[in-house]
């Protein structure tokens, strides 16, 4: 909390760039007092960024590895991105989805265009938009075959979302703890296994809901066979393959979409996190077998779509949507993968990934790791308890990957 009454007394009338300057010589508590404990948090409160940096209370510089999981893919403060998002500010942040607003209509084009795709819904995060993909798959199945064809397949190791439907949908059992009777419907098979594929799309299933590379559980690519096969065995027995993109999608993994990887086109794919750069946002993108799906009164999201995200989506779609950019990407996740495997360090067991988004098996915690790297200037992120993940900002460059990389080195 900030204690000041001379906030109190300017109300609205705070001048430009007031918080900037004066926020932080109110005292603060460390938050403890008003948020839930939901958070494992490590011990820094950031007040801007810049770039690939973050810097806190005490003007201490940090190079962010982490984009916010995912989220600030262009970095912080992006001259394109503030710059839409303030001029979009000045016209209005919202619109009722009763009418359409110019920005969103462009954004929709543009982005169902750049990723191959028919049609799209907005909405606010990651699990909504993986609500609204299984949806989809269970109206799709009802329509055309009846009542009993509604399971939706996903992996073990996956992670969906934390709504009672999506922890159902996530295939780890740590998350299934305190919140039952889970929503009824889902069902789990190994990574990899294309007899237990094989097996569990049966004639109960609607959809099978894909992460291309599962971040949560470790940073687990899929292998190109078991797509392969995944995407034959959905269009054989008419099954929505549905590629969970949240984290992967927007060129994480040097792709628009991490499924172009496997050379598959998703009946579904949702995307998030960094579709907006940091403005809340996400999406249901399908293809022509499930463009017709929904109709009127089945979803909706009261700010999806909304005009403030639509803009920063644009600049972020002007960014990624572009082959050279997304080779970038690529060789510069097979940098940071070459430097780490040079170490021949007894304290790293494995590496791997693609493109910007990696992960590094370690002998030590991951947490240790991370404290004692944030003491140096670091920022990193954990997928397990010995697994290291870094999401770097695409713009990020060759030096500041050998700077972040020689702080871990010291820090392993």
């Amino acid at each position: 909390m900030y204690h000041n009454e001379k906030i109190l007394s300017i109300g609205l009338n705070l001048p430009l760039g007031f918080f900037e300057e004066n926020l932080y010589a109110y005292t603060m508590t460390s938050g403890k007092d008003v948020f839930m404990n939901t958070y494992h948090r490590l011990p820094v409160i950031f007040t801007r960024g810049q770039g690939v940096y973050l810097f806190d209370v005490n003007g201490k510089r940090y190079l962010d590895f982490t984009s916010g999981i995912a989220v600030n893919c262009l970095g912080h403060n992006y001259p394109p991105l503030v710059r839409a998002i303030a001029e979009q500010a000045a016209k209005f942040n919202h619109v009722s989805n009763y009418f359409q607003s110019d920005v969103s209509v462009v954004f929709a084009e543009k982005l169902t265009r750049a990723a191959g795709m028919e049609k799209v819904f907005f909405g606010n995060s990651g699990t909504e938009a993986n609500e609204g993909a299984c949806k989809i798959a269970r109206k799709y199945s009802l329509k055309k075959y009846g009542a009993g064809r509604h399971t939706i397949v996903t992996l073990k190791g996956s992670f969906h979302g934390r709504t009672i439907t999506m922890l159902s949908a996530t295939g780890q059992d740590k998350f299934h703890g305190d919140f039952s009777p889970f929503t009824e419907g889902f069902k789990y098979t190994p990574c990899g296994d294309i007899a237990a594929l094989d097996r569990a799309l049966d004639n109960t299933v609607a959809g099978l809901f894909i992460e291309a590379i599962q971040g949560e559980s470790g940073v687990i690519p899929q292998t190109s066979a078991f797509i392969s096969v995944a995407a034959r065995l959905c269009s054989e027995r008419d099954i929505l393959l549905m590629f969970d993109e949240v984290q992967c999608g927007m060129g994480r993994t040097g792709s628009f979409l991490a499924a172009s990887a496997y050379s598959v086109k998703p009946d579904v794919a949702t995307l998030a996190k960094g579709l907006a750069g940091g403005i809340p946002a996400s999406a249901v993108l399908v293809g022509e077998k499930a463009a017709d799906v929904l109709t009127v009164g089945d979803h909706g999201s009261t700010f999806g779509g909304n005009p403030l995200a639509a803009a920063a989506g644009l600049v972020v779609l002007d960014a990624v949507n572009n082959e050279a950019f997304l080779t970038e990407i690529v060789r510069k996740g097979e940098r940071i993968l070459r430097i780490i495997r040079s170490w021949d360090s007894p304290s790293v067991k494995a590496v791997r990934g693609r493109g910007l988004m990696l992960g590094v098996d370690i002998t030590a915690n991951a947490w240790d790791v991370m404290t004692a790297c944030l003491q140096k200037g670091l920022l990193l992120l954990s997928a397990g308890q010995n697994t290291l993940r870094f999401l770097p900002p695409y713009i990020i460059t060759d030096e500041e990957i050998d700077a972040g990389l020689a702080i871990l080195r010291e820090c392993l």
